[in-house]
C-alpha cells in the first residue's frame, strides 16, 4: 500500500486550509443534554482563531505555555488549536489528577494561563496558585458555581469575545503568525504517566505531528468520510492521534460524547469508522457482553457459545483464505449472533479498531476478532508521538504488536531494548537534559521496553526494569502473566510478585460489575466491594479463573497463591497513574504484610 501524501503544513495551517477549501463540511460534534451540536470546519477555525487572539490580547506571547484541565469536549480542541494559531504551546493535564499533581505539572511546565473545565478543576488550581508564581490567568469553560468567587476566573466565551474585538484591530495577525510558523516549533507538551517517578514533559513539535500522520492515516485507512469518538484523555498522545492528527490532516469528523459514563451509548449513536480503546475499555466491553449474555435465555446463550466456538478459528485467519465452510459458518453466526453484538457495543461500522497504551490479553483481542471486530494491537510511546508499530489487519499474530508503521524504523539494541527512529520522535524533555540524553541517542529513541521478533513481528516482553528474576534464577515477565490472568471477565487487575521469590504470587482485584452479576445469579448476599471479595464462593470463582490462566503459562510462571484486594486500586491513593497504569513499587510497599503472608 502506498503511504498517503499529506500537505506540507502544520496542524494549525491544515485547519485553516480546511476552513478555506471545505468550510461547510462537518468537523466536530458534541452531545449536550442529549442533543448533538454540529460544527463545520469554518466554525472550528473561527472559534479557535478568536480564542487564540483573546489569549494574545491578554498577554500570551509566542512560545508561552497554556495548560488545559478538562475532559474531552469541543472547547478542548478549540483551545488547543487557538493556542497553536498564535504560536503558543499547549500543555495537557489529566482531569482525574488530584490538586498536588495538577500543581506539579503547572509549575514544571511554566504555564502562564490555565483553562479549567469547571468548578472542580478550578478549585484544584486555586489551591495550588500560591505556589505557581508564573501563572497569570485562569479561564473556565463552565462557569457554574464560579461567578461569585472573590476572584472568579475568566469565562471561555468571554475570551472568544475579546478575541473578536482584537481581530477587528489586527485582522491579519493570525495569518501572519501562521505563515511564519516553523515545523520545528514546539506544538504540545505531553506529560508521561509517571508510573515510576515524577512525570516528564515531552516536547512534541509540529514536525513530529506531521511525520506521525501518514503512518496513522495509512493504518486507519482514514479519509474525509471517516468518523471517530473522542473520549480518552486529550492530554495523552494516543487520543491526540485520533482527535487531532489524523482527523485534521484528512478532514474527518470527531464526535464528543457526554461523558466517559455514556461511552457505550455514544458509540451506538455515532457508530464510528475507526476506534481506539485502551485495554481497560476492551475489558469492560468484553465484560458487558458477558453480562448481557447472562441476562438472556438458554437458547441465546447456546447460540452465543456456538458462534464463538465455530468462529474462533477464523479470528486471526485472513478473510481471503477462508474456505467455503468457514464463510458459511461466519455468515450464519453473523446474522444469528454477531451482528447484534456489534450493534450492542456500537462498532458494526468500524473498519479498524485499535488497542494500545498498555499490553492487552491475547484472549481479549482474539474474542473481539472472533465476533467480527477488526481489532489490532499497536505500540508506541509519548516520545514517538503515538503509534510506532501495528499489527496488519489481515496478518495478526497474537502476542505481538506487529510491524513498524510508515516513517518509523524499529530494531533491538543492547539487552534487546526496543529502539526506534523517524520524524515522529520527540524533541526532548522540558527542563530535563539528562533524561533527554539517556532517551535520545544518535537519533534513536530508547524506549526502555524489552522486545523480541516473532515471525517478523515485534513482541513486547516487558519493561526493562520490570523483568523479574526468581529465587531459582528464572527470568519472568510479570506483564505476560498478568495479561493472561486478566483475560478472565471476572478479574480487573492482577499484580504479580516474584522477584527473588521461590514461586509466583499475585494481588488480584475483581471486576466488580461482572462478579456482582454472577453473585446475584448464585444468590450470594453482599453489600459492598469488600463484602463481595470476602465471600468464600468468590475466592473459589477467582481460583478457578487463575487455574485456567495457569494452564496457558509455563510451570515456573504459574501463580501459586493470590490475595484478593478488598478495595479498588485508586489514583488518589497513588496506586495507579491517571492512565490507570499500576504503580508497582507503591503497591508492593503498601501491601508488604499481605505479600509476605503469601510466602509464609
Amino acid at each position: 500500500m502506498t503511504t498517503p501524501s499529506i500537505p506540507d503544513l502544520t496542524l494549525t495551517q491544515m485547519l485553516r486550509a480546511h476552513a478555506r477549501e471545505r468550510p461547510d463540511a462537518l468537523a466536530l460534534r458534541q452531545k449536550d443534554f442529549g442533543i448533538w451540536q454540529a460544527y463545520s470546519w469554518q466554525d472550528y477555525y473561527r472559534r479557535a482563531r478568536h480564542f487564540g487572539l483573546g489569549l494574545r490580547a491578554m498577554g500570551l506571547e509566542p512560545g508561552g505555555h497554556v495548560a488545559i484541565i478538562s475532559e474531552n469536549r469541543v472547547e478542548w480542541v478549540i483551545g488547543q488549536m487557538g493556542i497553536g494559531l498564535v504560536q503558543g504551546i499547549c500543555v495537557g493535564v489529566y482531569p482525574t489528577s488530584p490538586w498536588n499533581e495538577v500543581a506539579y505539572v503547572l509549575e514544571h511546565s511554566d504555564a502562564e494561563f490555565v483553562i479549567c473545565e469547571d468548578q472542580e478543576q478550578t478549585d484544584k488550581v486555586l489551591e495550588a496558585w500560591p505556589d505557581l508564581p508564573k501563572l497569570k490567568h485562569c479561564i473556565a469553560i463552565d462557569m457554574k458555581g464560579l461567578r461569585y468567587y472573590p476572584e472568579p476566573p475568566s469565562a471561555f466565551e468571554d475570551i472568544e469575545a475579546r478575541g473578536r474585538e482584537f481581530e477587528a484591530q489586527h485582522s491579519n495577525l493570525v495569518d501572519e503568525l501562521l505563515d511564519s510558523q516553523k515545523m520545528d516549533d514546539t506544538a504540545l507538551m505531553i506529560y508521561t504517566s509517571g508510573s515510576t517517578g515524577r512525570p516528564k514533559g515531552a516536547m512534541i513539535s509540529w514536525h513530529n505531528l506531521h511525520a506521525a500522520a501518514p503512518g496513522l492515516i495509512e493504518l486507519l485507512q482514514a479519509d474525509e468520510h471517516g468518523s471517530s469518538l473522542s473520549y480518552l484523555p486529550l492530554c495523552h498522545v494516543a487520543e491526540q492521534a485520533f482527535t487531532n492528527i489524523a482527523p485534521v490532516y484528512v478532514g474527518s469528523t470527531v464526535s464528543f460524547g457526554e461523558s466517559l459514563r455514556t461511552i457505550q451509548e455514544d458509540l451506538r449513536e455515532i457508530a464510528p469508522t475507526f476506534f481506539l480503546g485502551v485495554p481497560r475499555i476492551w475489558e469492560k466491553l468484553h465484560s458487558s457482553i458477558y453480562i448481557k449474555i447472562q441476562e438472556t435465555g438458554r437458547l441465546r446463550q447456546a447460540l452465543f457459545n456456538w458462534a464463538i466456538r465455530v468462529c474462533s478459528p477464523m479470528a486471526t485467519k485472513p478473510r481471503a483464505d477462508w474456505n467455503l465452510k468457514e464463510k458459511c459458518l461466519y455468515g450464519i453466526s453473523y446474522w444469528l449472533v454477531l451482528r447484534a453484538l456489534q450493534n450492542f457495543i456500537g462498532l458494526r461500522r468500524c473498519s479498524i479498531a485499535l488497542t494500545g497504551a498498555a499490553p492487552i490479553s491475547t484472549g481479549i483481542l482474539e474474542f473481539f476478532r472472533t465476533i467480527g471486530i477488526p481489532l489490532v494491537e499497536v505500540y508506541g510511546q509519548t516520545e514517538s508521538t503515538g503509534v510506532a508499530t501495528a499489527q496488519p489487519v489481515e496478518d495478526v499474530r497474537l502476542g505481538t504488536v506487529g510491524v513498524a508503521v510508515s516513517g518509523v524504523e524499529v530494531t533491538l539494541g543492547e539487552h534487546n531494548e526496543i529502539i526506534m527512529r523517524g520524524g515522529s520522535m520527540f524533541k526532548g524533555y522540558y527542563k530535563n537534559d539528562e533524561a533527554t540524553a539517556s532517551t535520545l541517542k544518535d537519533g534513536w529513541l530508547h524506549t526502555g521496553d524489552v522486545g523480541e521478533w516473532r515471525d517478523g513481528q515485534l513482541k513486547i516482553v516487558d519493561r526493562l526494569k520490570d523483568i523479574m528474576i526468581t529465587a531459582g534464577g528464572k527470568n519472568l515477565s510479570p506483564t505476560e502473566i498478568e495479561n493472561t490472568i486478566k483475560a478472565s471477565p471476572y478479574i480487573k487487575e492482577c499484580i504479580v510478585i516474584g522477584e527473588a521469590r521461590k514461586y509466583v504470587s499475585a494481588l488480584i482485584q475483581i471486576d466488580f460489575d461482572t462478579v456482582a452479576k454472577w453473585a446475584e445469579q448464585e444468590r450470594i448476599a453482599y453489600t459492598t466491594f469488600r463484602s463481595l471479595t470476602e465471600q468464600p464462593q468468590v475466592n473459589e470463582l477467582i481460583q478457578a479463573e487463575v487455574n485456567k490462566g495457569n494452564e496457558q503459562l509455563p510451570q515456573v510462571a504459574q501463580i501459586k497463591r493470590f490475595h484478593l484486594l478488598t478495595k479498588e486500586l485508586d489514583h488518589d491513593d497513588d496506586e495507579v497513574t491517571a492512565t490507570m497504569k499500576v504503580r508497582r513499587s507503591n503497591i508492593y510497599e503498601k501491601y508488604t504484610e499481605v505479600i509476605e503472608s503469601l510466602y509464609a
